[in-house]
């Protein structure tokens, strides 16, 4: 690929290596997929030759960076790039694919390898996954997983998973399970950015013409959006119900959160930002059962008091096909249980396919 041309995002899949050569804290927040992080200027790099920039002049910031940079270049060649064969392709790309790359570019052209810079760098990454949610989130084949707290519905979405369907598991990118006490212990969540990576890599990877089994979510999961193209479709969706009675959700909820046992102090803390909706002498007990560790009617009040009313609510305000939806009975939520039920939903007949044979002929 000539360097005359622009390397795009579409062509990032024909070179054998991705280089992301900012800084560290820039590639923790976001980065394209599989891209190896080999920073031209580390963080603390990063911030010197910025104040320079500010407070001295261009000069004196590209004077001091060009001796950082160049020894960081030397020691990327003795390390991460020792042992690649002539005919390598690297693309490099920075925050706008500028010095940065630019610089790693020349050096590694030297040493006789076909390094390409990504044009825009970074920021053309961004462009696409704002394109691609756009564009493509109208077109999925979505069949989106309803059900009141603790009927499994995560842990179905992971059976279909297993068994071969295609799944968006938006909590699973998110790393929270999208309640408030759905934060995944000692986990923090990504940034916003890296949350739609995560998304659009994953459909990349999927087929639209298929159905895609998504769980149903409110706008926000923890303090993460999740992004307008992809509520929207999931809203407009065909729904699938998974029908539990209150002993079996209370049953699974006590395996499935045990955890929150660990911590009580934080578990009441968390209870405590309920306070407005349930009144102070609901929470207190609540939080007195958190303290305790008494979790089953901590739990039993949660669903009925809480959760199971909120479900209630929103389902037929979010879903635009709430009432066509398809249900499917759960007596039992073990896990040989949850894997016969992602069978039985994956077994439906097409509710799309339905819709259209019901339509009056022209």
């Amino acid at each position: 690929m000539s360097a005359r041309h622009p390397v795009r995002v579409e062509d990032r899949l024909r070179f054998d290596s991705i280089i992301d050569a900012r800084s560290p804290a820039e590639y923790a927040l976001d980065h394209i997929p599989g891209a190896i992080n080999c920073p031209v200027l580390n963080d603390e790099e990063r911030a010197i030759v910025g104040t320079l920039y500010k407070q001295v002049g261009a000069f004196e910031a590209r004077r001091v960076g060009g001796a950082m940079v160049a020894a960081n270049l030397a020691q990327h060649l003795r390390t991460h790039f020792a042992d690649r064969p002539e005919r390598w392709r690297p693309l490099v790309y920075c925050w706008r694919g500028g010095m940065r790359s630019g610089a790693m570019v020349n050096w590694m052209r030297l040493v006789g390898w076909d390094a390409q810079q990504l044009a825009g760098g970074y920021k053309s990454w961004r462009r696409h996954v704002i394109a691609r949610l756009t564009e493509h989130a109208p077109q999925l084949q979505l069949r989106v997983l309803c059900g009141a707290t603790g009927s499994a519905k995560t842990r179905v979405l992971q059976a279909l998973a297993a068994q071969g369907q295609q799944v968006l598991d938006l909590e699973g990118f998110a790393r929270h399970r999208g309640s408030v006490l759905g934060a995944w212990p000692g986990v923090a969540q990504p940034s916003q950015t890296g949350f739609e990576t995560q998304i659009v890599d994953a459909l990349d990877r999927l087929d639209t013409q298929r159905p895609i089994y998504i769980e149903a979510e409110s706008a926000r999961i923890g303090r993460l959006n999740v992004p307008q193209p992809l509520v929207q479709r999931l809203r407009a969706s065909p729904c699938i119900e998974i029908c539990a009675d209150t002993d079996t959700r209370l049953a699974y909820l006590l395996r499935d959160y045990a955890n929150l046992a660990d911590d009580p102090a934080l578990l009441a803390q968390q209870l405590g930002t309920l306070k407005e909706l349930h009144g102070r002498q609901v929470i207190a007990q609540w939080q007195a059962w958190a303290q305790a560790r008494e979790l089953a009617p901590l739990f039993a009040q949660l669903m009925a008091l809480h959760y199971d009313p909120l479900y209630e609510r929103s389902q037929s305000r979010n879903l635009y096909r709430w009432e066509q939806r398809q249900s499917v009975q759960a007596h039992d939520l073990s896990d040989a249980a949850i894997s016969a039920l992602a069978q039985t939903i994956a077994a439906l007949p097409d509710p799309v396919a339905a819709s259209a044979d019901d339509s009056p002929s022209p």
